[in-house]
């Protein structure tokens, strides 16, 4: 009966001390195999195609390219390759970015060896792990209650600034050249939206939780 082959792990960190640190760490497990270590972002990407490992570590904050678009990138080019964020932030907005560019894991660098070792070879086998921190700030995001115009996008942001200093939907449409029947369309949108049924509480509402700003 053969022996298992090693699981291929590559590292990417812009610290030297904690790439070195973790080269050691997985050299004490038999079953983990260093095949790389990338001190950028770009180095990452361009080393998974020489190298072809079966899991990432992926720091997140580094200079010039940070480790979200990294992991977007080498997903995308690398479906088969798992990606584990290893960063020492936990806020729901890197969590979740890091999570919807392809990262099938997402730990914290205070995680323990036996800890890390498990994490690596669950996303080998397709299972994702999450570090407690990141998902009690994905649960607390939500349970939490959006804010009244989250989801307006930029043109609906343009035209509700524009329904608060009173122009008519003519006006707008002349102003940012498109349709009237846009307009309309963007209107109702942002009715929707807000939650509102006329322009008049559209308006109260863009006001008073700040959703425009007026020169």
């Amino acid at each position: 009966m053969s022996e298992a082959k090693a699981i291929r792990v590559m590292v990417v960190d812009d610290h030297d001390m904690l790439r070195e640190g973790l080269a050691a760490f997985l050299r004490t497990f038999p079953d983990l195999e260093l095949v790389g270590q990338a001190s950028s972002a770009q180095e990452a990407i361009d080393l998974c195609g020489q190298v072809a490992p079966d899991v990432v570590l992926m720091d997140l904050v580094m200079p010039e390219m940070d480790g979200i678009s990294a992991t977007r990138t080498i997903h995308q080019r690398h479906p088969g390759i798992r990606i584990i964020a290893l960063t020492s932030f936990g806020e729901e907005e890197m969590v979740r970015a890091e999570l919807q560019a392809g990262a099938i894991g997402y730990l914290l660098k205070n995680v323990t060896a036996t800890e890390l070792a498990q994490a690596i070879r669950a996303a080998h086998a397709g299972r994702p792990s999450l570090a407690a921190e990141a998902a009690q700030a994905l649960i607390g995001a939500a349970t939490q209650p959006r804010p009244p115009g989250y989801d307006l996008t930029e043109r609906e942001r343009e035209v509700l600034t524009l329904i608060v200093a009173g122009l008519s939907n003519p006006d707008m449409a002349e102003r940012l050249q498109v349709s009237r029947f846009t307009i309309k369309n963007h209107v109702s949108s942002i009715l929707s939206k807000l939650g509102v049924a006329s322009r008049t509480e559209a308006a109260t509402l863009a006001l008073k939780h700040n959703l425009v700003r007026l020169d």
